[in-house]
């Protein structure tokens, strides 16, 4: 069999990484563990019920891969994965890479417009899906013109349930090189059509052993829950990679995440790991008032997907005696690359660099910022997506000799902590002073009746752009004229006096991405 080793010199910090010249990524992921003894260990569960050891991932990767190759897929083709949280996703991802083909995990929340752009920009062979989205599915493929293959993840004999069954239990990985490409994840698509990014074998082991390992302290005895999807880079990374690099246990949960099914889901699996998103803690925080779930397994919460406000921290660790890692992560970056650490906390800030990545903050002139000036985040390191795919124009936009111009503005203090001020294009010039809205909103989600809160720049009647707040209170009914200037008072106390709000909006809900981020451009386009 060929050498796919990796060697990983701990002893230094950052750990350095040599990868074997050939080197097929689901070898250390999923085939090492079975002769390091890991073999009948539980790698994942799910809500529903299913369990499976590692020596069973191992037979259902090969088999997946095997079942792919019989399909006709080849070196270097597609395969979208419209595909909920289940040990299918694992075998799909797994086998693909260990056949030569490519997976591309797809956002099982959009909508057939979005999916058949996706299909025809991949120019995918196949398509694996769950059958919870045949409708969307099925309505995205009569906008192609060039079909792929479909097939169902379960139901009926031509399922993938069914290939996988009769597929060999034996694969050989292909021959690959560490910075071959492997797969790829499309980005939410906020402000236009996905784009597809392109990551290569080595990116996986790059956060795995930088952020998992160095970051979280994550080991073999570890349980990981993430709410973020597996479809997700930051839910890729807590649910599949990290577990599976350490060889831990991994918890699937295929539902929506909500305060009630997140806690059942930690109740009942007992993770020592999870994973979240600033909404979902905020939710899940209302929901602590009249519950009290037991958390005592959980030794670590994570967040990451948008800024985490001091106050959800503060009171999060109040109510359960629990910290949260905030961090910054992106689908080009792969995962966190500014984080806080247990034993490094700074309330409202991303914390600092993780091992392995260099940072730069550029101001309007091109220049380094200098401590406590926004400008825009620059980061290089070894997991960054190679380009997006048929995208020239965009690639040579941010990635540019080695660096990756992230699209977010941050400032670093004199203590070397990074803030992160909100999107470039959501910044706004108050007074002639660059304005954060990640700042109001941060005081303004400190107010008792304050749920979730989104800040833009709007022009006025002169075509001064000033502060609006688009709020959503935990008591609907408490909106009244008292609550508007009860908040504008609490801005202008606590913040400098041109960035309080001047217009105030409550609403039931904010736009957001399917991964919880507020997109505040569409709150700029309401009259």
């Amino acid at each position: 069999m060929t050498d796919h080793s990796l060697i990983v010199d701990s002893t230094q910090q950052p750990s350095t990484l040599q990868f074997a010249p050939v080197f097929n990524v689901a070898v250390p992921f999923i085939d090492r563990h079975c002769t390091e003894g890991r073999a009948e260990k539980i790698a994942l569960r799910t809500n529903q019920g299913v369990e499976v050891s590692y020596r069973l991932l191992a037979e259902n990767v090969n088999r997946c891969g095997n079942a792919l190759r019989d399909l006709g897929l080849e070196r270097g083709d597609r395969v979208i994965l419209i595909v909920k949280d289940c040990a299918e996703f694992f075998y799909i991802f797994w086998g693909a890479i260990k056949a030569g083909v490519i997976p591309v995990p797809v956002n099982t929340l959009l909508r057939a417009k979005d999916y058949a752009y996706i299909l025809a920009d991949s120019g995918c062979k196949a398509l694996i899906y769950s059958p919870e989205y045949s409708l969307e599915v099925q309505s995205a493929l009569e906008q192609l013109e060039n079909l792929p293959l479909c097939i169902c993840v379960e139901g009926g004999k031509d399922s993938l349930q069914v290939l996988i069954a009769q597929a060999s239990a034996e694969l050989e990985p292909v021959a690959a090189t560490a910075d071959d490409d492997c797969f790829w994840l499309y980005s939410s698509g906020s402000t236009g059509n996905p784009k597809g990014a392109v990551h290569r074998q080595r990116d996986m082991v790059v956060t795995s052993q930088y952020y998992a390992v160095e970051i979280l302290d994550l080991s073999e005895d570890d349980i990981c829950f993430s709410a973020a999807k597996l479809f997700f880079a930051y839910g890729l990374g807590n649910g599949m990679t990290f577990p599976l690099w350490v060889g831990a246990t991994s918890v699937l949960h295929d539902g929506r995440p909500t305060p009630q099914s997140t806690f059942e889901t930690i109740e009942k699996f007992k993770p020592t790991l999870y994973f979240g998103v600033p909404t979902l803690y905020a939710a899940q925080l209302q929901a602590l008032a009249t519950e009290r779930p037991d958390l005592s397994t959980v030794r670590l919460c994570v967040s990451a997907g948008e800024a985490l406000p001091a106050d959800i921290f503060n009171r999060w660790r109040e109510e359960t005696g629990l910290i949260i890692l905030d961090g910054i992560g992106s689908t080009e970056a792969l995962h966190i690359f500014i984080s806080n650490r247990a034993d490094d906390l700074m309330p409202g800030s991303s914390g600092r660099a993780v091992s392995g990545y260099q940072l730069r903050i550029i101001d309007d002139s091109g220049h380094e910022a200098a401590p406590g000036d926004p400008g825009r985040l620059w980061i290089r390191g070894d997991s960054i997506a190679r380009c997006y795919w048929k995208n020239p124009e965009k690639t040579a936009k941010t990635m540019i000799e080695g660096w990756f111009d992230t699209g977010d503005t941050y400032f670093q203090d004199e203590e070397g902590y990074y803030y992160y001020c909100g999107r470039n294009d959501d910044m706004m010039k108050v007074g002639g002073i660059w304005c954060s809205p990640f700042e109001i909103e941060a005081k303004l989600i400190e107010h008792h009746e304050v749920l979730e809160v989104a800040v833009i720049g709007r022009a006025d009647g002169v075509g001064l752009i000033k502060p609006e707040a688009y709020i959503v209170l935990q008591n609907p009914s408490a909106v009244t004229e008292s609550i508007t200037e009860e908040l504008r008072k609490h801005c202008k106390e606590g913040l400098a006096p041109y960035k309080y709000p001047r217009q105030f909006h409550f609403v039931d809900e904010l736009p957001k991405t399917a991964t919880g981020k507020i997109q505040r451009f569409r709150l700029r386009t309401l009259v």
